[in-house]
Formats: C-alpha cells, sequence, structure tokens
C-alpha cells in the first residue's frame, strides 16, 4: 500500500489542507481519521466541511455518534469512540454507500464494519502547532487522489 505525508505548521495550514483535499470528493468518500485526543481531527474535519460547501459549526460528534452536515456533498461525521458492541444496530453501510463523504475518527474500533476502499489519515503532532498527516489509500481512486493532491 502507498502511503503519502504531509507536514503542517498549524491549525489554519491543517484546515487548508482537508479544505483542498474536499475539492477532489466524490458521492460515497470514505475517510477515516486516527490521532491523539487534540491531535487536529476535528479541525480536519472543519476544513473538509468548508470545501464541501458546509457553513453550519462543525464540532464533534462525540456524544451524538453522528452528525449530519449539508453542502455540495453532504457530510456525515461520525466519531464511534464511545461505542459499544450495539454498532451493528446504526447501519453505517447506508452512510458509505450514500451520496455524500463519511469522516470517521477513531475508526479501527469499527474496523471490520469499514468499506474496503476507504482513505485512512492519521495525524501525529510533531509540537505545539506542527502536524505529520499520513494518508494510506486503499484502491486505485484514493491512490490517485493522493498522488493528485500531495506533490
Amino acid at each position: 500500500m502507498n502511503q503519502f505525508e504531509i507536514v503542517t505548521n498549524g491549525p489554519e495550514e491543517t484546515g487548508h489542507f482537508a479544505e483542498k483535499l474536499a475539492a477532489h470528493l466524490n458521492p460515497g468518500a470514505v475517510l477515516t481519521l486516527e490521532g491523539d485526543l487534540g491531535a487536529g481531527k476535528t479541525t480536519f474535519t472543519k476544513g473538509l466541511a468548508k470545501g464541501l460547501g458546509v457553513t453550519k459549526t462543525v464540532n464533534s460528534p462525540t456524544f451524538t455518534i453522528i452528525k449530519e452536515y449539508k453542502g455540495r456533498l453532504p457530510l456525515y461525521h461520525m466519531d464511534v469512540y464511545r461505542l459499544d458492541d450495539s454498532f451493528e444496530d446504526l447501519g453505517f453501510d447506508e452512510y458509505f454507500e450514500g451520496e455524500g463523504v463519511t469522516v470517521v475518527e477513531w475508526a479501527h474500533l469499527i474496523q471490520d464494519q469499514l468499506p474496503e476502499e476507504l482513505l485512512s489519515l492519521s495525524i501525529y503532532r510533531e509540537g505545539d502547532s506542527k502536524r505529520r498527516i499520513v494518508l494510506k489509500p486503499n484502491g486505485d481512486r484514493y491512490s490517485e487522489l493522493c498522488k493528485e493532491i500531495v506533490s
């Protein structure tokens, strides 16, 4: 599997990178986000939402599990950190195969529910504001996407 990396030097750059990525996404896109608390997962998702034309305030869906936002494409923002064994009842596949873009935080917790093709992003702290974003594409469309946006 290919791996791509980008380094951002502050929340603004992280958001800008996500906004740039959003311009290349199509319906049914699935992105997974991993990273420690405070690494920038929500900052990244806010930038993605801006790039998708979402005008509502985006925040972490920690206690609601899934938040939906309207934009050029719908954004489905999931935080599965607090899920117990009842996740099978949530119908994740309807989101993954839907007309929008799905972002899943803490996706390793529902690994067996995820589609085969997706873009996995891990965000690592490299200091107070510097972040290293590692992109691991699964599937041809995500490989091509990474080649296009990470230059």
